[in-house]
């Protein structure tokens, strides 16, 4: 899909269900008219990994995930080599000379591709999402450098591996550590945080069937009144959505505080936030 501006984005991400603002949808069409990646940072929950799946939806391109987390290795984010395939072809060269044995063993046919490496390879265009950047260590931050400034990769063995077609690359970040400024100056950077009451109303019922726009509205004030609270987590936006459907579920139309206290535990994941939320909200 060929989109010419901001606004074509928006409704194009409008009809796959994901809602953006003109921020949102301004800095996706930058990234695709100027070929950089993106750098999405947010609250858990807000929707970050979501706008890589509705982009891949209305690119046509094929989703391709690093999920991120402490102790990530070259070896799961780009590539390693096949080495049990790689001894079988040494015990049975035999004789064979090591020079043109080696040349072999470290050829395309024995090396695994990891996401990055994968996105980089791929004949047709595809979205990469490198997701929860902020979790993996500096030293692995800085193995995603030449892939993010010249979408290529450099295999000692086989030597620079170019990109065959440009990804569009979102990373996204909880904002749990501070990134380097050398991944920073590499994106394009777009922050998502929660929603407005009127925008949350806007996504509840975009996204939860047969919803009412009262209960909708209901909803999302009192998300929006919760997240107002000294909590140790917040609820997310898909918690939100959690809470609507369940409402629906048990035939519930109206959010009173009887409701509010039966069903705190959809929407709060520590038992000291929803003492927290029925000390303020319930029995105030």
């Amino acid at each position: 899909m060929e989109l010419t501006g901001p606004a074509e984005v928006r409704a194009a991400l409008r009809d796959v269900e994901y809602l953006a603002d003109d921020r949102i949808s301004q800095v996706v069409y930058l990234a695709e008219q100027l070929g950089k990646p993106i750098l999405v940072e947010g609250p858990a929950g807000v929707g970050k990994t979501e706008l890589a799946k509705a982009l891949s939806t209305i690119f046509d391109r094929r989703l391709i995930r690093l999920q991120c987390y402490e102790g990530l290795d070259e070896s799961k984010a780009i590539y390693e080599w096949n080495y049990k395939k790689q001894l079988l072809r040494i015990q049975a060269g035999g004789e064979e000379a090591w020079g043109s044995l080696e040349e072999d063993i470290f050829s395309d046919e024995f090396l695994l591709a990891r996401p990055l490496l994968e996105g980089i390879l791929s004949e047709q265009p595809v979205v990469l999402l490198i997701d929860e950047i902020d979790r993996v260590e500096v030293e692995t931050e800085a193995l995603l450098l030449e892939v993010l400034s010249d979408f290529q990769v450099s295999i000692p063995e086989l030597g620079t591996m170019a990109a065959r077609t440009q990804p569009l690359v979102l990373l996204t970040s909880n904002n749990t550590r501070e990134l380097s400024e050398a991944l920073k100056r590499r994106c394009l950077f777009l922050h998502i945080g929660y929603p407005t009451v009127e925008r949350e109303q806007e996504i509840l019922l975009a996204r939860v069937d047969g919803l009412t726009e009262m209960l909708g509205e209901q909803v999302a004030r009192v998300v929006s009144s919760i997240r107002d609270l000294d909590l140790k987590k917040a609820p997310s936006v898909s918690e939100s959505i959690d809470w609507a459907r369940t409402l629906l579920a048990l035939g519930i139309d109206r959010v009173d505080s009887d409701v509010l206290d039966e069903t705190l535990h959809v929407l709060l994941k520590y038992q000291a936030d929803i003492d927290t939320a029925r000390r303020e909200l319930v029995e105030a």
